[in-house]
């Protein structure tokens, strides 16, 4: 599958002096501060553009009718692989047209935030359990997991548009069939929805049937595949898996061996990947899921790659960009150390030291995003996370030092999880404070004004796409990673940013 590059245009930075601090008549202290220009003008018009199902409709018709090549074989680590990635808003509009024909931009972003914080509970009490020691095994008894019977549909409305924000079209099996498949790197199983169904949502593409392939291979439960899974059991000696979601969604079938492509750049035999027969939620439109994560069974480490990178377009558009294993780094990256915790091995930690605001660094104590020695805490960047957590003493300093340099601005009330919010219904740009990301080695990353002011709704509404948790965890989520090329060197513990790489 050919790759396309995506390039965007920097954000204009503006040098400004805005602030001056008299503390006696005789001495003066002055602050130089930068701005960025968000473009509202064109920000409006891709919500507007949102749900223009002909748009959409014609983007997937184009990426599923395309000439599938054969993948040549995936002989070492050092074979570059790639896939797509498309965000969900090109992808899933026409299984939604009557659902969605009444649904304006702010319903669906509340839609969207509701699904968010489903997520960013689900990693935070994984990571908890774990540092506790309590496995998920322990919470009940696995038959209860894996019995069909047992197992309820928790919220199961597709009106939503599903969880998971950005996918891949992944070939399986033998001969190869191509499936969109969401891109988690909080999560490590792969799977998707197989026949027969006992229980199946609708999916973009036709149901994987196990029969049609010659390399779909059962595992077995003494393989040490199957003892690898969080949750299992066996079934006529036949390893099964179960996988449950922070939005209730869950995923129960059988454990199996299968060739997966990837486009025309590789194919790896015998991927350890999960076949579905009873799958409930939020999946609508994708026909499973690609586990990034960095524990055992996820995808990078089954293909042993010693690197892998993504580039997350705007989640409102119809572009796609590219998901790349053992790619180069891009010489322009921003570099910060990839940690790890011996009790989470699912997660990327990230060695974060603090933000900066309009050029100037604030005061926030690096021991908030210290991971300690327990494994609590630390920050992880997750791609299905979108808004950005914060613990609050943070979150606070954060925010203040971002409306101190906005009070000429028109605020707006709240919106769901967003308390700073602005309307810019009258304006076609406007300046708003720069905002950079620190990291131990003493490496900045700035980001875009799109990137922490996002429209809420069609009529102007932004609001400062960061929020508190309770939590000690933070996670760097999708929409400040929207625009750069996310960079995973496993080999180096390295992870580095790239803007304007898609």
């Amino acid at each position: 599958m050919a790759q396309k590059s995506i390039r965007t245009t920097p954000p204009l930075l503006l040098t400004i002096f805005t602030l001056s601090l008299l503390t006696s008549p005789s001495f003066s202290l002055s602050y130089t501060y930068t701005y960025n220009s968000l473009d509202v003008s064109s920000s409006i018009r891709s919500t507007l553009n949102v749900f223009s199902i002909q748009q959409q409709e014609q983007q997937v018709t184009l990426s599923k009718n395309k000439k599938h090549a054969i993948a040549k074989p995936y002989n070492s680590s050092s074979t570059v692989l790639s896939l797509k990635i498309h965000p969900r808003m090109s992808l899933h509009a026409h299984h939604h047209q009557q659902h969605q024909q009444d649904t304006d931009y702010n319903t669906l972003t509340k839609l969207r935030l509701a699904r968010d914080s489903a997520r960013v509970d689900s990693l935070i009490t994984r990571a908890e359990l774990a540092i506790r020691g309590v496995s998920r095994s322990d919470l009940k008894p696995v038959e209860k997991y894996i019995s069909p019977m047992d197992l309820e549909a928790p919220v199961s409305s597709g009106t939503s548009l599903g969880s998971g924000e950005y996918f891949s079209r992944v070939g399986v099996g033998s001969p190869s069939k191509d499936f969109f498949m969401v891109i988690d790197t909080g999560s490590d199983i792969s799977w998707l929805q197989c026949e027969p169904c006992s229980d199946c949502y609708q999916q973009t593409d036709p149901i994987f049937s196990p029969t049609s392939s010659s390399t779909y291979s059962p595992l077995t439960c003494n393989t040490h595949e199957c003892s690898t899974l969080e949750v299992s059991a066996c079934r006529n000696s036949a390893c099964l898996y179960q996988v449950s979601y922070g939005d209730g969604s869950y995923t129960v079938g059988n454990f199996v061996t299968e060739t997966v492509s990837f486009g025309t750049s590789g194919r790896v035999p015998k991927v350890a990947i999960g076949c579905g027969h009873d799958n409930e939620g939020l999946f609508v439109g994708a026909a499973g899921l690609l586990g990034l994560g960095g524990g055992p069974l996820s995808l990078p480490s089954q293909i042993k790659a010693t690197s892998f990178s993504y580039c997350l377009v705007d989640r409102d558009s119809s572009k796609s960009s590219s998901l790349e294993f053992n790619s180069v780094k891009p010489a322009d990256s921003v570099t910060a150390p990839l940690l790890k915790n011996s009790r989470v091995n699912t997660f990327y930690y990230v060695a974060l030291s603090g933000f900066s605001v309009g050029g100037q660094q604030i005061s926030i104590p690096p021991s908030l995003f210290n991971m300690d020695e327990s494994g609590s805490g630390g920050v992880i960047v997750d791609s299905g996370t979108a808004v950005t957590r914060l613990p609050t003493q943070a979150y606070n300093s954060l925010r203040n030092a971002f409306t101190r340099l906005t009070q000429h601005l028109t605020s707006a009330s709240a919106v769901a999880l967003f308390d700073t919010c602005y309307d810019f219904s009258s304006m076609s740009s406007v300046k708003v404070p720069t905002v950079a990301l620190h990291f131990s080695g003493g490496q900045t990353l700035d980001l875009p004004a799109k990137n922490y002011l996002i429209p809420v709704d069609s009529s102007g509404t932004y609001c400062f796409a960061f929020a508190e948790t309770t939590s000690s965890m933070s996670i760097i989520g999708n929409v400040q990673q929207q625009g750069i090329r996310v960079h995973y060197d496993l080999a180096r513990s390295q992870v580095a940013f790239s803007a304007n790489n898609c």
